[in-house]
């Protein structure tokens, strides 16, 4: 039995998934072969990627440096805030899963030059995302949900700005450098792993008092244009890509085609996104670098739900579930899947009565 949402009455997964167990989730069925040939990583691809986007990077900051003070400096100053505090994000993101590059130490180099970017401890960030993956908006489980229900409309908006991101990042690197780990990391952090959270912190703060220092005594911004104002002017691109993800979604399910989100692109916002706009595939298989992802894509899609067309129409769909949020929590996109795709679990008939 089956509706317009390919709804299907027999199939395991009825329950809400518990809070204190990982959900079994729904795979498409394919050729293994054909995954693993996916999944095979080139130090190639990611190191032209990643020379471009340093050298643009250095590119743009020695122009908005050159043209300093003039107002003709702001568009260099726009492009390098966002390869700095948006790019810098979906670099974190792979190289954090070690797709990016096929030798491991160039992983490492590129995930904690993104990481300091970022002010996300690369230790503690990289335990928080396992747990995304492996238990993806389930609350109570899931530490990095955007926006819990009903949404925080005006907390989304000044994430814009980096502005409360940044603020508890950097307040949360102090804290680190001080010795102490926060009750939240704590659950999923290796003990072992704490001096390691010390010791980075520590240096990333040496280096912001070093710029600080400097922007004092040249008495000028410059310094902090170049490292750390950066991740507020410039994290609008990611913020506006990430929200995409899951918001709006389902939450505590087993199928990456309820809660996940793709959406198709232009090629700027791919380069800057890293192909994560293919993130149903990415959350499918986590291990397909995402230079292969519109691969994975053209292979799975007759099981996914039509991807949304662009930024913008994406946002179209989601504004108003969210609006919707804010009076009924439980309202809810549920994706229509195509004919022959295999239905969804019967978790999706609690969803039903709050689809939008």
């Amino acid at each position: 039995m089956s509706n317009k949402y390919n709804l299907s009455y027999d199939c395991a997964g009825e329950n809400i998934v518990p809070k204190a167990s990982t959900p079994s989730w729904f795979r498409p069925d394919v050729d293994p072969v054909k995954i693993r040939e996916l999944m095979t990583k080139s130090d190639g691809r990611a190191l032209m990627d990643t020379l471009i986007w340093l050298a643009s990077m250095v590119f743009f900051a020695a122009l908005g440096v050159l043209l300093w003070p003039s107002w003709w400096s702001i568009p260099f100053w726009l492009a390098y805030g966002v390869l700095y505090g948006s790019a810098s994000d979906s670099r974190w993101h792979e190289c954090g899963h070690k797709t990016a590059f096929k030798t491991a130490w160039m992983n490492n180099v590129v995930y904690h030059i993104a990481s300091f970017m970022l002010i996300r401890s690369p230790v503690v960030w990289r335990a928080s995302h396992i747990r995304h993956h492996t238990d993806t908006i389930v609350v109570g489980r899931d530490p990095e949900i955007v926006a819990m229900r009903p949404p925080d409309l005006l907390r989304v908006t000044l994430n814009f700005f980096g502005i409360l991101d940044a603020y508890n990042l950097f307040k949360r690197m102090l804290y680190h450098a001080s010795g102490q780990i926060d009750h939240q990391e704590a659950v999923y952090l290796r003990e072992h792993d704490y001096s390691k959270v010390f010791l980075v912190a520590r240096i990333w703060v040496l280096i912001y008092i070093s710029t600080f220092s400097l922007a004092l005594w040249t008495w000028s911004i410059l310094p902090l244009m170049i490292i750390g104002l950066p991740r507020l002017y410039g994290a609008w691109h990611h913020v506006m890509t990430g929200l995409l993800q899951h918001l709006g979604l389902a939450e505590n399910v087993s199928d990456h085609r309820l809660n996940t989100r793709t959406v198709l692109m232009n090629p700027i916002s791919r380069f800057i996104y890293l192909n994560m706009n293919y993130h149903i595939e990415h959350h499918m298989f986590t291990m397909v670098p995402y230079y292969r992802l519109p691969e994975l894509h053209e292979l799975i899609k007759h099981e996914l739900p039509n991807p949304e067309q662009s930024i913008f129409g994406a946002y179209r769909k989601l504004l108003p579930v969210l609006v919707k949020q804010l009076k009924n929590h439980d309202a809810v996109i549920i994706p229509k899947l195509p004919d022959g795709a295999t239905p969804y679990r019967k978790e999706v008939e609690r969803l039903l009565p709050f689809a939008v």
